[in-house]
């Protein structure tokens, strides 16, 4: 099967940051996936992938790497991934697009499922969602079945009693 590569959808276009655009444009012409990208930047491809859409903060070097690899003017980088990101905006609530929509539903449909099930493992508290890791991986059962395996890492943040 031929590599298939991510590109930006035209109707959340104007609700990201300027440089989303340009990584996207250059990321489909040299046909490259998050996973290439995330090996040269020694990053994650969740990483990678919500530095394109804005949703995580770039270092000085992950813009240096993107724009050698890409052929996007550094300037331009920094520019739009110099500051700090504007976390949130890059959809509709709830979101609209069928995968989205789906994550979405599995929090609504499990989330007092999983906020019980940590609050006894773990007590009062909550996962962080900047102490964070993310991975996504393809598994094909037995049968031939594929299945998609989304691990999320939080550091686990206890209520402070005072």
């Amino acid at each position: 099967m031929a590599t298939r590569v991510a590109t930006l959808d035209s109707s959340i276009v104007d609700r990201l940051p300027a440089h989303s655009k340009l990584l996207f444009d250059a990321k489909a012409s040299q046909k490259l996936t998050f996973e290439a990208i995330a090996k040269v930047l020694g990053r994650g491809e969740v990483a990678v992938a919500a530095l394109f859409y804005g949703q995580a903060e770039a270092s000085q070097e992950d813009i240096e790497k993107l724009s050698d690899l890409l052929g996007v003017p550094k300037a331009s980088l920094e520019a739009s991934m110099g500051g700090f990101p504007d976390r949130g905006r890059s959809g509709p609530m709830p979101p609209v697009e069928p995968l989205i929509y789906r994550l979405y539903e599995v929090v609504q449909n499990y989330g007092y499922a999983f906020k019980a099930i940590m609050n006894e493992k773990f007590g009062d508290g909550i996962m962080s969602a900047i102490a964070f890791s993310s991975k996504v991986e393809k598994e094909v059962d037995g049968d031939g079945v594929t299945w998609v395996n989304i691990t999320l890492r939080g550091k686990w943040l206890p209520y402070s009693r005072f």
